[in-house]
């Protein structure tokens, strides 16, 4: 074990800034590490990150004071961000496994959409929650 304390040091150092920094710089690539991962990449890059704003900006609701009402208002977003995400992997992903799991997402994340839309218009009606329907991932107003 002593004698391995030397290399371990020497990858602590090595490794150790680099991981600090590994935040969310995959999110939105700098135009330098775009061009060097080349197009595709961007549009990759580019389309998770759309999603994620979509479903962030989705989730911000005006909460009413219902929990349950406040809950599948919220989570309703964030499956159809997982959904829009998903269909990224699968546009762009070759991992025969990640295609898979993308697929699963789908169908599962827009059937618990469905059983929370259907809990949404069974609970007794708040005026202020009704517009927080109305995201992105309701049909009525998504964007085809």
């Amino acid at each position: 074990m002593s004698r391995l304390f030397p290399y371990l040091a020497v990858v602590v150092l090595l490794v150790g800034p680099a991981a600090a920094q590994t935040t969310y710089k995959h999110v939105n690539p700098s135009l330098q590490e775009a061009t060097a991962a080349g197009m595709a990449d961007l549009s990759f890059h580019r389309a998770m990150a759309e999603a994620m704003d979509r479903m962030t900006d989705d989730m911000a609701i005006p909460h009413t004071g219902d929990a349950d009402r406040d809950f599948a208002a919220m989570m309703i977003p964030h499956h159809q961000g997982a959904i829009d995400m998903a269909k990224v992997q699968l546009q762009y992903g070759r991992d025969p496994i990640l295609r898979r799991l993308a697929q699963a997402i789908i169908v599962e994340q827009q059937q618990e959409i469905d059983v929370m839309r259907r809990e949404l218009s069974r609970l007794p009606s708040s005026a202020a929650a009704s517009p927080a329907m109305r995201t992105h991932s309701d049909p009525a107003t998504r964007e085809p």
